[in-house]
């Protein structure tokens, strides 16, 4: 049978948590019977991922030459000329602000769609309904789905699919001091890191007065910062420089800003602690990861956190969002104690084997798209 044609339908240049986790899944949905094209921005990280993946890229960008988001009715009369052209059998927006985007252009094209609910953020009646127009919805998470439908999203729609992670190359593996070395710090130092995108939804000050807090107490704990700020908001900058600053002072020489790192699945073999202290999570991608490689994880209990680390299941400490003391506390704990360390390590990795496999992931998602398109197959 010939392959179906999806349409991915992808905002940023960056790879961010949401391209991650789509392109995680890209090898095992086409050996489902689906082929892929992409618009995305032609020039970037993500450009050069699907390359190596074998998805062509047509350009696509929602800014004019300046930086300036383009008239959102111009995006759509370009996005409804890119599917007459390409004909695709199903269109998947990767990320909420596509979705709205392309929703009523794929309903007045005729063309099954979906859009993927990575993020928990506030829609207007006039975007809900946009959204809405698409055949299907997934959300990462039921805290994730919840959210939206408790706002208008069609719930009849909405479905939960989580993220997957590769359990090969997310793996338990033994440190080898790489991390030390190239910071020039003594073996027996502790490295608690924190990766993600430096905003204040990701919550990296909270980890940095925490740390103060420990400074005179853990001496031998050093601090990671992996990630980079996106935004050029006046706010996203102060956030950084208040960020740096929190990390002088008794924790000079201890706070290290890492920045954009591609050997994450390597660097968090290293920790012997992940600090999540989110403001709000979907399902954040990291903690999949660091689940996946047995690392003891610290996590704000916000949206699809607890999906991931059950209560019951032991697998990771849970703190309230944006206090740092409940984060003090746990790191001081988690520091102390190696057996707990490893229970957690152990409990983490099952936990991901068990719900996260991205094989899995791959699977349901292939089953969506059958579901959505109807089988139906690529244009000629």
């Amino acid at each position: 049978m010939p392959a179906v044609r999806v349409l991915l339908l992808c905002e940023y240049s960056a790879l961010n948590g949401a391209e991650r986790s789509m392109l995680a899944t890209l090898a095992g949905v086409r050996s489902a019977g689906f082929e892929f094209a992409a618009l995305a921005p032609p020039e970037g990280p993500l450009a050069e991922a699907l390359s190596r993946h074998g998805v062509p890229v047509v350009s696509w960008t929602l800014d004019d030459s300046s930086g300036r988001r383009l008239p959102r009715e111009m995006l759509r009369r370009r996005l409804a000329d890119e599917l007459a052209r390409i004909r695709p059998a199903l269109v998947h927006a990767n990320s909420l602000s596509m979705g709205r985007l392309s929703g009523p252009v794929a309903k007045a094209a005729g063309i099954p769609s979906i859009a993927h609910l990575r993020d928990i953020l506030r829609l207007s009646r006039r975007a809900i309904d946009d959204v809405n127009c698409h055949t299907r919805l997934l959300a990462v998470s039921e805290a994730t789905r919840r959210f939206h439908v408790a706002a208008g999203l069609d719930a009849a729609k909405t479905r939960v699919l989580y993220n997957g992670v590769d359990l090969e190359q997310f793996r338990p593996r033994s440190p080898t001091g790489f991390l030390h070395r190239e910071l020039g710090l003594a073996p027996g130092s502790f490295l608690v890191g924190t990766i993600g995108q430096i905003s204040l939804r990701k919550g990296q000050d909270v980890l940095a007065r925490a740390a103060a807090r420990l400074a005179d107490e853990l001496p031998l704990v050093h601090y990671l910062v992996i990630g980079q700020r996106l935004s050029e908001k006046a706010e996203s900058r102060q956030f950084e420089a208040d960020l740096r600053a929190i990390a002088e002072g008794p924790l000079a020489g201890r706070f290290h800003f890492l920045g954009l790192r591609s050997d994450v699945d390597r660097i968090l073999n290293e920790l012997a602690l992940l600090v999540h202290p989110a403001r709000q999570e979907p399902l954040g991608r990291v903690l999949l990861e660091a689940a996946a490689s047995g690392v003891p994880v610290v996590a704000a209990d916000v949206g699809g956190t607890r999906e991931i680390f059950p209560p019951d299941a032991s697998a990771a400490r849970l703190v309230p969002a944006g206090s740092a003391e409940a984060l003090t506390s746990a790191i001081r704990q988690l520091i102390a104690e190696s057996e707990l360390r490893r229970d957690l390590s152990r409990a983490a990795r099952l936990r991901a084997e068990q719900r996260f496999d991205v094989h899995q992931a791959a699977a349901k998602l292939a089953v969506q798209y059958r579901e959505v398109s109807g089988g139906s197959e690529v244009a000629t």
